[in-house]
């Protein structure tokens, strides 16, 4: 069956998965459309790593309808495969073998013969920035350059749909960006990507969609912005330089709430630029000088927050996983 652009590359209805008495799934629906960046988001045992493992064919759903590229990864688990790449948390790199050796071992196993493993493996040292280390062993690597050459193992078959499962644990500031950057060029390529992350900054970044699952249910799904709509608390903050001008604003602005021990006052707001340009309108006409101004919108961790508020505290204080 072949894709076109219109149809989603992974469709899952009504996904249902237990492990004895305990419900994992619960009948869960999901659609991501060819070329595009799914993140799956959700406290420990929320779920979200059986769903990837369904998908990916490594275990069996109980119920419900999968397609992935097209096919039933449970009557068809080859063609499925063919399609696929995966990288997990816990990198697949052999470190006594070079970053090369890996790339044509890859190769080896999805029976593309030595001469175009070798091709392969060339264009993906170089697609990866890993040229100069391709002839090292994996074990001189650093942490950014090991997540890279294991995506790089993933993407040996030239698969549509990529599986990530937390790319960028463990890596720093700048080499999480840099990852980051490589997701995207995937994208640009057409690859769709299902993302699953600890760091919520990370699916804001990246995602087109995101799905916050929690007790093997869906909670809700949407664009990052979407879902930050979904929750209140937005506001204004307004800070004054003397007591004269935060008075004046205090009558002027009667349903904010003042601090008057750090002469600030604090407005509701949506975050939008409407509501933005009424505030400062307002205070110009006024005429009330404000010393500072900040400008507080929810984000991923207060969705997260308030849509799991029922996980417990050791769920909420290692955030998603």
């Amino acid at each position: 069956m072949t894709i076109s652009p219109a149809e989603p590359t992974i469709v899952a209805t009504g996904l249902r998965k237990s492990y004895g008495d305990q419900l994992v799934l619960d009948g869960i629906d999901l659609s991501v459309p060819k070329g595009t960046i799914f993140s799956l988001l959700g406290p420990n045992g929320a779920g979200k790593t059986t769903a990837v493992k369904i998908l990916s064919t490594l275990i069996r759903a109980d119920g419900g309808k999968i397609l992935v590229a097209g096919h039933d990864p449970a009557s068809d688990p080859d063609a499925v495969r063919a399609a696929i790449g995966v990288t997990g948390q816990f990198s697949a790199v052999d470190n006594l073998l070079t970053g090369e050796e890996n790339l044509v071992l890859m190769g080896d196993l999805h029976h593309l013969g030595r001469r175009r493993s070798r091709l392969r493996a060339g264009q993906l040292l170089d697609q990866f920035g890993l040229v100069n280390a391709g002839k090292k062993v994996a074990a001189t690597y650093s942490g950014g350059m090991r997540r890279r050459l294991d995506l790089a193992m993933g993407l040996v078959g030239q698969p549509r749909v990529v599986f990530l499962d937390e790319p960028t644990t463990g890596l720093d500031p700048r080499a999480r960006r840099d990852m980051w950057q490589v997701i995207r060029e995937l994208v640009s390529r057409g690859i769709t990507i299902f993302l699953t992350t600890q760091y919520l900054e990370e699916a804001d970044q990246l995602a087109d969609r995101i799905a916050v699952l929690d007790h093997g249910k869906v909670v809700a799904e949407g664009t990052a912005d979407e879902l930050k709509r979904l929750i209140p608390g937005g506001h204004i903050s307004l800070r004054f330089a003397d007591p004269t001008a935060f008075d004046l604003a205090t009558n002027a602005l009667r349903d904010s709430s003042r601090n008057d021990e750090t002469l600030t006052l604090q407005v509701a707001s949506d975050g939008s630029v409407r509501s933005l340009r009424a505030l400062l309108g307002r205070l110009e006409y006024e005429s009330i000088e404000v010393a500072d101004l900040t400008i507080h919108t929810p984000d991923l961790d207060d969705v997260f927050l308030a849509l799991t508020g029922n996980a417990s505290q050791e769920h909420q204080k290692e955030a998603v996983r």
